[in-house]
């Protein structure tokens, strides 16, 4: 018990009663109890509720500590974006069936990324047009700036200096793994790891 309470960071208050624990206090007493037995395979849902930044930062520490040793670690959480800087592999279900199992990376990349335009020459619709053709996604987002989906930043540039317009700003969003759980959850199809699709046909 010393050993795991000392992991966690509650050593000092380990004669406390743990009903006046607060609740970033009952998580890391939670996830102590969970390392008691030394697990091969720890499972974790919503670890990091309660936790304050420095807590944040100490459990996906720990996570990935315990993992390096040769564990398995399971985590369930919502908070995509502590996800997205934590885990290796993503295993998404929806209505009772899995529909990704896949790393992050993979997750992100079924999702364009949208690069941002900004010019003082977008009086006209001349240069929207003109990505429209090239079947891009063209949204104003403001005055003399576009929201792009579906273009390279190479391809935008050239056709922004074809059509004469000067770019002050031309610049890519990362997709995040929120981004690409949504687009997937919304389209409902199936996607697999073509790692794992080759193991699979090597299988059979």
């Amino acid at each position: 018990m010393d050993e795991v309470l000392d992991l966690v960071g509650l050593h000092s208050v380990a004669q406390r009663r743990a009903g006046g624990f607060s609740l970033g206090m009952a998580q890391r007493l939670g996830i102590a109890a969970a390392l008691l037995g030394d697990p091969a395979i720890l499972v974790l849902d919503e670890p990091m509720n309660g936790l304050d930044t420095d807590g944040v930062r100490w459990i996906r520490s720990l996570l990935k500590e315990l993992a390096a040793e040769g564990r398995t670690v399971l985590v369930s959480s919502h908070l995509m974006a502590e996800m997205h800087q934590t885990v290796d592999r993503v295993l998404v279900i929806a209505r009772g069936r899995l529909i990704a199992d896949c790393t992050t990376e993979e997750l992100v990349a079924t999702s364009p990324p949208t690069v941002t335009l900004r010019s003082p020459d977008m009086d006209g619709p001349g240069l929207a047009d003109a990505l429209r053709l090239e079947g891009m996604t063209v949204d104003a987002a403001g005055p003399g700036e576009l929201s792009i989906t579906g273009g390279t930043l190479e391809r935008i540039g050239d056709i922004a200096f074809d059509a004469d317009v000067r770019v002050h700003t031309l610049a890519e969003t990362p997709v995040t793994l929120e981004e690409g759980y949504l687009r997937l959850v919304e389209n409902e199809f199936e996607f697999a790891s073509p790692v794992n699709a080759t193991a699979d046909e090597d299988e059979r």
